[in-house]
C-alpha cells in the first residue's frame, strides 16, 4: 500500500513541478515582452486581492468562533490589507513598490518551505534539486527585500528574468524528481520480486 502511494506521489510530483516550471517560463517571457501592461495589470490585481482578503478577514474576525487573540490578529491583518489596498488604488507607484515587497516575501517563504521540506525528508525524490531550488528562491527573496525596486522597468525586467530562470530550474528539477522516482520504483520492484 505504501509503495503504491509513493508511486502515485512521485508520478504526480514531477509532473506538477514540470508544469510549474513551464508556466513560469511562459509568464516570464510575457512579462519581458509586455512590461508596461504586465506591471499595471499585476498592480491592479494585487490591489483587488488585498481588498478582497482584507474584507474577508475583518468579516471573519467578528463571525468565527476563535480565541480573542486569534480574533485580534485576524482583524489587524484584515485592516492592514485594506489600508494597503487603498494605497494600491490611490497610487500605482505605491502598488508597484508593495508588489515588489510582496514578491520578495513570497520568494522567501517559498524558498524556506521548499528547502526545509527537502532537508527534513531524506526520501524526497530529487532532493538535491529541491534544496538547491529552495536556496536560490530564498536568495532572490532576500535580494528583492533588501533592494525594493523603484523603477517600473527594472522591476519588470528582474521579475521576468527571474521567472524564466526559476522556471528553467523547476523543469530541470522535475526531470531529476522523475529519475529518482523511477529509481525508487525499480528498487522496490526488484525487492518485491526477490521475495
Amino acid at each position: 500500500m505504501t509503495t503504491t502511494t509513493g508511486k502515485v506521489f512521485s508520478g504526480h510530483l514531477w509532473k506538477s513541478v514540470l508544469l510549474t516550471g513551464i508556466l513560469s517560463v511562459i509568464l516570464g517571457a510575457m512579462v519581458l515582452r509586455w512590461p508596461g501592461a504586465t506591471i499595471v495589470l499585476a498592480a491592479a490585481f494585487f490591489g483587488a486581492y488585498l481588498l478582497v482578503t482584507g474584507i474577508s478577514q475583518v468579516f471573519h474576525a467578528f463571525t468565527l468562533h476563535i480565541s480573542g487573540g486569534g480574533r485580534a490578529l485576524m482583524f489587524i491583518s484584515g485592516a492592514a490589507s485594506l489600508v494597503l489596498a487603498v494605497l494600491c488604488f490611490r497610487h500605482f507607484g505605491d502598488a508597484v513598490w508593495l508588489l515588489a515587497l510582496w514578491i520578495g516575501i513570497g520568494f522567501i517563504f517559498r524558498g524556506v518551505a521548499e528547502a526545509a521540506s527537502a532537508i527534513s525528508d531524506e526520501t524526497t525524490p530529487g532532493r538535491g534539486w529541491q534544496i538547491f531550488l529552495g536556496v536560490i528562491t530564498l536568495i532572490a527573496g532576500i535580494i528583492v527585500m533588501a533592494y525594493p525596486i523603484s523603477s517600473l522597468g527594472t522591476l519588470t525586467m528582474v521579475i521576468g528574468i527571474w521567472l524564466i530562470v526559476l522556471g528553467v530550474f523547476e523543469v530541470i528539477a522535475a526531470f531529476g524528481i522523475r529519475k529518482a522516482g523511477n529509481e525508487v520504483r525499480t528498487a522496490v520492484g526488484e525487492a518485491l520480486g526477490a521475495r
